[in-house]
């Protein structure tokens, strides 16, 4: 079997849908509140757009190497390729082994997020939230259990529900008259010092994992039609059309409630709805919110599943995970362990435990990493090896990258403990697993066992 048996069916239109579902779920509608109390002002829109930028920086270097590498598995084939023969093989395998664990986090992150909107419909007990959150995640992996064309279609009628819903919340605050007052207000009170200097980071921690997801056609890379072109693009659209909504979302949620409200909600969004239109409205919007998460769920989820099946298919992993289903081609093995990993943290966490440990986990390896992978690739390649360039190289790389550290140093001293722990970790089981002989048979008593 070859990489060439994933079909490239996914137009520039389903790619830019996968990506966004990706990036709303339930982070903007959970995390706005969150946001808003953690920089305690009217200027905490700048914590949002402070996301967008970072977003857009960083697809700079994910449409280089993904237009480059347009295979699936991502940052996978980003970091073995950029890296060179010997150190691209423990990036590549440290990225994977951080995927096994921050993907189903991602995966249960949204599904969390879902069961604990749904208490706004109807109030749950602990294992009922949890019953909730794992019955979304069963659900998930059962429509993703088919073939890319399907999935294709499937994402865009739940990307259709996604711009409906946000929509529907930004026009509520524009017919009640006063939607520009908190861009008029937002510098009441503003000073540019080191207090609002830690404040923004630590909100850009929440407003950034609600933008995470531009990227996931980067996984997807070899069921992309024309991937040279619509990578880059589905992204870049991707990026632009969620910053405009999450902005006129959050203005128009500031035009109409009191800061202090916004600060201490739990259904936010609901809340609004019910405020502009009555409880029975804000129930519909609740539905539709959790509509979103649900799409969310199911496009992060189609994007991980592709990691461990490339890895697997280099050799670099369980030989089991590069199985393709016989008649529906896609890695199906891949898709139930992820599943699974993800129901059982789905019934171990809580949601504001989760955001800040996926960052922590991933920034190292996968953001600062690959993007230094690009500076070392461009050097030993040259520039015109790259199949799509950015205005202004090497800039954007290296702000990419003194970005990342702040963010990473603002998920704070534990979760930067956890995130260098898991790295360390992997290094170890690398070299134990490269240069000795002492997990060798471990290694194939599980591939048997798993079998």
């Amino acid at each position: 079997m070859s990489q060439s048996q994933l079909s490239r069916h996914l137009t520039l239109l389903q790619a830019t849908a996968i990506n966004m579902t990706d990036m709303v779920g339930i982070g903007p509608f959970v995390v706005l509140s969150v946001v808003a109390e953690i920089m305690h002002g009217p200027w905490f829109l700048y914590a949002w757009i402070a996301g967008a930028l970072l977003s857009f920086i960083d697809a700079m270097v994910w449409s280089e190497l993904g237009t480059t590498f347009p295979e699936a598995g991502g940052s996978y084939n980003f970091l073995k390729e950029s890296f060179g023969p010997k150190t691209g093989k423990l990036m590549s395998f440290l990225f994977v082994w951080q995927t096994m664990i921050q993907a189903p986090l991602v995966i249960a992150s949204a599904a969390i997020g879902f069961a604990q909107y749904t208490m706004y419909l109807y109030p749950l007990g602990f294992w009922e939230t949890k019953a909730v959150s794992g019955m979304v995640i069963i659900l998930i992996v059962f429509l993703l259990y088919r073939n890319i064309e399907t999935i294709g279609k499937i994402s865009v009628a739940l990307w259709a529900g996604v711009v409906v819903t946000m929509i529907w919340i930004i026009s509520g605050g524009v017919a009640q008259g006063h939607f520009l007052e908190p861009i008029k207000h937002i510098n009441d009170g503003f000073e540019l010092n080191m207090a609002f200097a830690a404040a923004l980071g630590a909100a850009s921690v929440k407003s950034v994992y609600s933008y995470l997801g531009y990227y996931n056609v980067c996984h997807l890379g070899g069921e992309i039609i024309a991937p040279q072109k619509n990578i880059p693009r589905s992204m870049f659209i991707s990026i632009a059309g969620i910053a405009v909504l999450y902005l006129c979302m959050n203005i128009s949620v500031a035009s109409v409630l009191p800061l202090a409200q916004i600060e201490q909600s739990q259904f936010v969004i609901s809340e609004f709805i019910q405020q502009i239109a009555g409880p029975k409205t804000a129930m519909i919007a609740t539905i539709l919110i959790l509509w979103i998460a649900f799409a969310s769920v199911f496009s992060a989820t189609l994007g991980y599943s592709r990691i461990p099946y490339a890895a697997a298919k280099d050799g670099a992993f369980f030989k089991v995970f590069a199985k393709l289903h016989p008649t529906k081609n896609f890695p199906y093995v891949s898709l139930l362990v992820l599943g699974a990993v993800a129901f059982g943290f789905s019934m171990l966490f809580k949601l504001k435990e989760v955001i800040s440990a996926i960052l922590a986990m991933r920034i190292m390896i996968q953001f600062i990493g690959q993007a230094i992978g690009l500076l070392a690739l461009s050097k030993r390649k040259g520039r015109d090896f790259m199949k799509w360039k950015m205005p202004l190289y090497p800039i954007p790389v290296i702000l990419a990258i003194l970005i990342w550290i702040g963010i990473f140093v603002s998920t704070g001293r534990s979760m930067m403990l956890a995130g260098l722990g898991v790295t360390l970790l992997g290094m170890i089981i690398y070299y134990l697993k490269t240069y000795t002989k002492v997990l060798p048979y471990t290694y194939s008593i599980l591939t048997r066992f798993i079998r």
